[in-house]
């Protein structure tokens, strides 16, 4: 099918109560299996295009790359721009057939934050694509400090910018690499009480299965950014294939090994937000 975009499938999540994996790509390999864990589970899928897999590949790449997954694909694909740092960049994904994109103005000013965000936002809407943006700061497991959502903020920086969704610091971290972490559920509801609009946890790979899942049933959480814990799988894979086949040197044939274990890593993502048989 056509890819949809961010609204159309965060709606249903927030009205039925599961959330909607936004799952980090490196590259066709990964992109490949994610789609394959989604139609497996038939779930909706956001394939996500970070900051450093943009660095390694051309945007209208990528966006040719999730547009053919799609296509091909029986449930719904977000094409999603993650944490874009300018309204350029944002205006080149849209250009190039992204169905979603994320301004990250988390470090900011409040006043400037806001005032970016709109503009996005207000560039976005022409297109038709809805943008997710980010209040508070998500830190980084071994980097900067996370600096908390102020449930105020977040109240004025939705009204404000009038994003389709919204990313929010409570004790979430990027690139934690054991899910161990842990969620402030005071500011969560504290913020919720604050906006309705669907809130984004970045950093979902060091929040636990269980805690996820429950988030995604009783919250309005309705989308979990998940990038090192399947990074970590197609690592581990890669090296099993590697030991298994040593004489193999089809670089081809040596990542097609890794696709059926990260799709089961994929898998297993997708049914702890309670996603699985929503398309």
């Amino acid at each position: 099918m056509p890819l949809v975009t961010l609204r159309e499938v965060l709606a249903p999540a927030m009205a039925d109560g599961y959330a909607v994996a936004g799952l980090v790509v490196l590259g066709w390999e990964d992109a490949l299996a994610f789609v394959e864990a989604a139609e497996a589970e038939r779930a909706p899928v956001i394939l996500q295009a970070g900051p450093a897999c943009r660095a390694h590949t051309p945007l209208p790449v990528l966006a040719a790359m999730f547009r053919t997954l799609g296509e091909r694909s029986s449930v719904p694909v977000v094409a999603h721009l993650d944490h874009a740092r300018s309204a350029e960049e944002c205006r080149q994904a849209i250009d190039a057939g992204f169905t979603s994109v994320m301004f990250d103005g988390s470090r900011l000013p409040l006043d400037r934050n806001i005032e970016e965000t709109a503009a996005v936002v207000h560039l976005a809407s022409a297109a038709g694509v809805p943008v997710e943006g980010e209040i508070g700061f998500v830190g980084y497991a071994e980097g900067e400090r996370s600096r908390g959502t102020d449930p105020e903020e977040a109240r004025r920086f939705a009204r404000e910018t009038g994003v389709a969704a919204m990313a929010i610091s409570v004790g979430n971290v990027h690139l934690q690499r054991d899910a161990s972490g842990g969620i402030d559920l005071a500011r969560l509801r504290a913020i919720e009480a604050a906006t309705d609009v669907p809130l984004v946890i970045h950093g979902g790979s060091g929040i636990p299965a269980a805690m996820r899942r429950e988030l995604a049933t009783t919250s309005r959480i309705c989308k979990f950014n998940v990038g090192t814990e399947l990074r970590v799988a197609f690592g581990g894979a890669l090296r099993r294939v590697l030991a298994e086949r040593p004489n193999e040197f089809d670089r081809i044939a040596i990542l097609r090994g890794v696709i059926p274990a990260l799709c089961d890593a994929a898998r297993e993502v997708l049914r702890s937000l309670h996603c699985e048989g929503r398309a």
